[in-house]
């Protein structure tokens, strides 16, 4: 692990695979646990916090930015005026932020929770329209890594895939929309998926009842990008 003090108010730090595999943790469980990734964050900064100049701050704030090695995370505490001015609070977090400013939003539009439940409306209103012609499959995935395989082998191009955990498995929900799709059929499509994934009786109301979802809506593709 890395770590160099920015300026008064900010430390960077960088942790490799080594480092993130030493704590127990995975990328994978950054991405979908909200309370692991707040401790997580924690735990850095009482390791490379040794003044307790930031952990007395009750006005911490974490940007993290993946890599294919690890990842990069800024830990930054706010002065007394930026606590008062809101203002002065978004232009600070701006100005902090310097490279992989798109791999950022991605993960924060992960982390943040808060129009992620009207996405999933919009898409149950879309798919209760009967105009609507769509596939909706579940597939067990032996592992994590075979998820990171179907990922790389199949490219929807008009369809929604999701991620579950499910007790302690590995779940891809594929919703095809039939009508859209031009560059695969959809029985092409579940072709190569069958390829990594695995039938099973689970179905995506279980899933959504009882299951931790860990990637929502473009699993696929957030999965390309951050582990390939």
């Amino acid at each position: 692990m890395e770590m160099e003090r920015v300026d008064d108010n900010t430390i960077r730090v960088v942790l490799g695979a080594d480092d993130l595999e030493e704590r127990g943790v995975t990328m994978l469980d950054l991405l979908g646990n909200h309370q692991q990734i707040e401790k997580f964050f924690y735990s850095i900064l009482e390791e490379v916090d040794a003044d307790h100049m930031f952990a007395n701050n009750d006005a911490v704030t974490f940007q993290v930015m993946p890599n294919k090695d690890g990842l990069e995370l800024l830990i930054s505490k706010l002065d007394d005026d930026e606590k008062e001015d809101k203002t002065a609070l978004t232009k600070a977090l701006t100005n902090r932020v310097t490279k992989n400013q798109h791999q950022l939003n991605d993960l924060q539009k992960l982390l943040q929770t808060s129009d992620a439940d009207d996405d999933g409306d919009d898409l149950s209103r879309y798919l209760q329209d009967e105009d609507v012609d769509y596939r909706d499959v579940v597939l067990k995935l032996d592992d994590f890594e075979a998820m990171i395989q179907l990922a790389d082998a199949l490219r929807l191009e008009a369809g929604v895939s999701n991620l579950y955990r499910y007790k302690n498995d590995f779940y891809i929900e594929l919703v095809l929309f039939t009508d859209e799709m031009r560059e695969m059929t959809p029985d092409n499509a579940l072709v190569i998926a069958h390829e990594y994934g695995n039938k099973t009786k689970v179905t995506p109301e279980i899933l959504s009842e009882y299951g931790e979802k860990i990637m929502d809506q473009t699993a696929l593709e957030l999965t390309r990008h951050y582990f390939l």
